[in-house]
């Protein structure tokens, strides 16, 4: 019997313990362990997803305490299961198992993806923040003119109740709000959802695919970070950014998505530097040169809102792309200098609690907020962060409207943003073809 630990995040190491460990009775998986998301660890797998062989579950540990793990629980292996960490990061997590006496492991999407009975159309990214749930929803909208009917498959944030979170369909924002959600998933959940689609996510990616297929004509996997899809995909896109232009090959899985991928979409081309955007493509044709590249712009809109020129301001972006994802500002960052404000106001000075404690962990990042909210504590640690700020405005880009569900105690506007074709192709070009096979002949597909 092989004694086994599962390095995740909460997401990926769920899904691989289900498809690939949890029948497999070779091997015992003694625990997984938890990084990247704040208060994911001391936690269990529970038996009613773990299954007959764990009547305990399985318990959920902090990644640091790794190395002492593996000594004194005789592991024999350790299986890396999450995302969006550099080629180099990976190897030191491989070096310090292997220190430690145990082998380490990945695992392809041979292995992990599961078959649907419907067309697959699967969107990831080189990197966290890339732009590919906007991507997501353009495809979900392109397929949904064509007739057809769509369910976006969300990658696993299972952050809360895993028993509970097992399977998810959103198809209100009521529905968002009954399932308390963090602010992460809203990100994620609320602009499909608003858009008329239906949205699944969940823990158990084989029971939320058979309820998916039972009502969409096509999945669309909206991935997670820079994973590679949990569904095998018949069309598969990747988003790349030249904003971070070599990341496409320095990051796993994003490198894999890339060499796997039928379109790559170059996104942000309205505000990278050209020279980045022609680095980027001829990167993606050395790994991929088969790939249709499409280029796609990402432009910021603010909405109707208190006046932001001349203005102290402080500025709200999407947590996970400034800390995993290693940029240093957002869209709102790029609206609030379009529309002249006088100053972003630094807001580190005032971070209280777990906010202060992201500043610490993440020194590259700018004078920018990460809107991060993984439970209440946090979210009210996040409000007296912004509070204590002393601005004119608050101007919030991330996906959803933080000021909904907190008070900021300053004016807020928001600020929106959605995929734009680029020239030619354009991506509904590039998706003819499966839209062609998904309808099966129903109607014709033209362009424009």
């Amino acid at each position: 019997m092989k004694r086994t630990v599962i390095m995740g995040a909460g997401g990926r190491d769920f899904h691989d313990f289900n498809v690939a460990f949890r029948n497999d009775d070779q091997t015992e998986v003694v625990a997984f362990t938890a990084a990247q998301i704040p208060g994911i660890a001391d936690r269990t797998y529970p038996a009613s997803l773990a299954g007959d062989r764990y009547p305990d579950g399985i318990p959920i540990v902090d990644e640091a305490t790794l190395g002492d793990l593996i000594q004194s629980e005789h592991i024999d292996e350790v299986v890396f299961a999450y995302s969006d960490l550099s080629h180099e990061e990976v190897m030191h997590k491989a070096s310090i198992a292997m220190a430690h006496g145990a082998d380490f492991k990945l695992i392809g999407p041979k292995a992990t993806m599961l078959t649907s009975t419907k067309p697959v159309v699967a969107v990831c990214a080189v990197r966290t923040g890339a732009g590919k749930s906007q991507t997501s929803r353009h495809i979900g909208r392109l397929l949904t003119e064509a007739g057809l009917r769509v369910a976006l498959v969300r990658h696993p944030m299972p952050y809360g109740d895993l028993e509970a979170m097992r399977v998810q369909r959103f198809a209100t924002v009521e529905d968002i709000d009954a399932s308390n959600p963090t602010v992460e998933e809203r990100e994620e959940y609320e602009a499909p959802v608003m858009a008329g689609m239906v949205m699944y996510a969940g823990v158990d990616y084989a029971d939320i695919l058979h309820q998916a297929e039972s009502e969409a004509d096509v999945i669309v996997w909206d991935g997670g970070n820079n994973d590679f899809p949990f569904y095998r995909p018949d069309l598969m896109i990747t988003v790349a950014d030249p904003l971070r232009p070599g990341h496409e090959m320095r990051y796993h899985p994003g490198e894999l998505n890339v060499r796997m991928s039928h379109i790559v979409v170059i996104n942000k081309v309205d505000t990278a530097d050209p020279h980045d955007v022609t680095h980027v493509i001829e990167s993606v044709k050395a790994m991929n040169p088969t790939a249709t590249i499409v280029q796609t712009a990402s432009p910021v809109r603010l909405e109707d809102g208190p006046d932001v020129a001349g203005k102290k301001v402080l500025v709200v972006e999407d947590g996970p792309t400034l800390t995993h994802g290693g940029m240093p500002y957002g869209a709102g960052t790029v609206a609030v200098r379009r529309a002249g404000a006088d100053q972003i106001v630094d807001p580190r000075p005032y971070a209280v609690g777990s906010i202060a404690s992201i500043f610490q962990k993440y020194p590259m990042l700018g004078p920018v907020l990460p809107a991060m909210g993984y439970g209440n504590e946090q979210l009210a640690e996040l409000e007296a962060t912004i509070k204590a700020t002393p601005c004119d405005v608050v101007v919030t880009g991330t996906p959803m409207a933080l000021e909904r569900i907190i008070d900021t105690g300053h004016p807020t506007r928001h600020v929106v943003y959605e995929s734009a074709d680029v020239g030619h192709p354009t991506l509904k070009d590039a998706m003819i073809p499966f839209i062609t096979r998904a309808l099966g002949g129903r109607r014709p597909i033209t362009t424009g």
